[in-house]
């Protein structure tokens, strides 16, 4: 077992990471694999240096742009990448500590935690601005957006809260008590829920958008942290230590457990394909196909990922190498 420390506000988050286990699939090549949505494959495509420490990746549909958030203290930034040409075409200070960012699409606006300074930068994706910085609870690090609200949410880990923010004027909007060091925020729109991950009690807190309550807690595998969503199939998927939590956000229940060979340190899914990308922090990318929920390819990527998104209109996936200081571009290619 080896242990990864993240500065987060005044407290040191401490991540067990074990050794690998078997996974729920043959070996494939760690060059390139078979693509479950394209019947394809799946390759590093481009390798962009960003700042120091990369942990968020977030990416704009609508305008293809990526945002990577850079914690080491040495840079407090974010990347803007285009997507197009895969370059870094403008950097934005921010807050102290930055770890976790999230787009809304509709507003051109980027959310980013600052986890040492306990607040959120909202950067103006026209002009790659800071206009706001909202002050919200102790050590902020995972933030999600819901674009039909307009709401952002944003999980405190150092004093088990989630602050909701109304985007509309960048002011806190509720605060609301969750499990013990909540990590990942992930949102649903079509129902207006929003899924918390709890890495100090391995739950996972239900929060109904309408009334901003918790209206259930799911136990999950241990050390739950990155969290996403697929709204086309109501599905919420859960890392964890060497797995994936599979949830129905119909029942609020478990209706599987993906093993893995590494610690999940951030998910993205992809409603088109339905596939989930799996960022590892062995240093690869796996492929898990929603339907059947196993993992189908995998292809390595570098030593340490991060955060990770994906463009569903072009079909590229980010991921953050935050002990290279690196954006990988992942594509999904034709088979030969």
């Amino acid at each position: 077992m080896r242990f990864i420390q993240r500065v987060v506000g005044l407290v040191t988050v401490t991540i067990a990471a074990f050794v690998p286990v078997p996974a729920v699939t043959a070996s494939v090549s760690s060059a390139q694999s078979a693509d479950p949505g394209a019947s394809g494959c799946i390759r590093v495509a481009a390798t962009i240096p960003v700042g120091s420490a990369p942990t968020g990746v977030a990416a704009d549909a609508k305008t293809n742009m990526v945002y990577v958030a850079n914690q080491n203290f040495s840079s407090n930034d974010v990347s803007v990448i285009n997507g197009r040409t895969d370059s870094v075409v403008a950097t934005v200070p921010v807050g102290n500590n930055p770890q976790f960012d999230a787009v809304d699409s509709r507003t051109d606006r980027i959310y980013v935690t600052n986890g040492s300074s306990s607040d959120v930068s909202v950067i103006n994706g026209r002009t790659n601005t800071v206009v706001a910085t909202i002050p919200v609870g102790s050590g902020p690090i995972g933030v999600a957006v819901n674009p039909k609200a307009n709401t952002i949410y944003v999980a405190n880990n150092s004093d088990n809260t989630v602050s909701v923010i109304n985007g509309r004027t960048n002011t806190m909007a509720a605060t609301i008590n969750v499990g013990h060091f909540p990590y990942g925020v992930a949102v649903n729109p079509r129902t207006n829920t929003i899924y918390v991950t709890n890495s100090g009690d391995n739950t996972v807190s239900v929060i109904n958008g309408h009334t901003n309550t918790v209206t259930a807690t799911i136990p999950v595998s241990s050390g739950p942290n990155p969290i996403t969503t697929d709204p086309r199939t109501n599905t919420v998927y859960v890392g964890a230590l060497s797995t994936v939590s599979v949830i129905s956000g119909r029942t609020n229940t478990v209706t599987a457990t993906v093993r893995l060979r590494s610690f999940a340190n951030g998910l993205a899914a992809d409603p088109r394909t339905n596939s989930v990308y799996i960022a590892k922090t062995n240093g690869t990318v796996s492929v898990l196909n929603g339907r059947t929920n196993t993992v189908v390819a995998r292809v390595h990527v570098s030593s340490y990922n991060a955060g990770i998104a994906v463009i569903p209109r072009t079909r590229h996936v980010y991921v953050a190498n935050e002990s290279a200081d690196t954006l990988s571009v992942l594509v999904l290619c034709k088979s030969k």
